[in-house]
């Protein structure tokens, strides 16, 4: 990783621009470059912005090399750099092999074992179908490093893999488990209290006053971001 490197590019394609500023897909010397750019994010929610760019570039750094997750090329303040993982969201790609998620689900075990939670993968295009229709996962904005694995990480942990077979019960149901249908029957405490409580006045802010559509991988952005 280049850390404060000021890495020139031309012709950035937007994927994404929402309240916390844009995303870019462009070209460095040849590479193809995805670029978080938290300046134009609105002035309310900018340092909101700047941690979770923060968060993303600790979280990629302590996964670096990772197969199926995005290296960190560089980070400042306000912007940040990944590589590009060639792949179609979850919702485009639509993986019906449980391969797939069995692929996914090594992945997943692979950060839980870093003490890394994802925390954001209820939505479908923080999941990549890359060419080879395996796994990759992206977008670590809300990510969580626990280092000493407590309860709440635990619970974190397993809600990562609840929203998994959430997936896989949308894409290929007959080939769930006993156990996974057990665990998708019995979501953690801390989700039945999020999804009575705080989601409707989440989703009351973001997408009436705010009118930010928390929805991914849809319009331009749908090739990676």
């Amino acid at each position: 990783m280049r850390e404060h490197e000021n890495l020139q590019a031309s012709a950035p394609k937007l994927l994404k621009k929402d309240i916390f500023g844009r995303t870019d897909l462009l070209v460095i010397e040849t590479r193809l470059i995805i670029r978080r750019d938290a300046r134009p994010a609105r002035v309310a929610v900018r340092f909101i912005a700047r941690k979770m760019l923060e968060r993303e570039a600790r979280t990629l750094a302590l996964l670096e090399g990772t197969t199926g997750v995005p290296d960190l090329i560089r980070v400042d303040r306000d912007t940040l750099d990944r590589t590009y993982i060639e792949g179609q969201p979850m919702q485009d790609g639509r993986p019906a092999d449980p391969r797939y998620f069995k692929a996914a689900a090594k992945i997943l075990r692979h950060l839980h074992r870093q003490n890394v939670a994802h925390n954001d993968l209820a939505k479908e295009p923080n999941f990549l179908v890359t060419s080879g229709r395996q796994p990759a996962i992206i977008d670590f904005q809300l990510a969580w490093f626990a280092p000493r694995r407590g309860a709440l990480f635990r619970i974190m942990a397993r809600e990562d893999i609840r929203h998994l077979l959430k997936h896989k019960r949308t894409y290929c149901p007959q080939h769930l488990t006993r156990r996974e249908v057990e665990i998708l029957n019995h979501p953690s405490w801390l989700a039945r209290i999020w999804m009575r409580t705080a989601k409707p006045v989440y989703l009351f802010i973001t997408r009436r006053l705010l009118k930010w559509q928390d929805r991914e991988g849809t319009g331009p952005r749908s090739r990676n971001e």
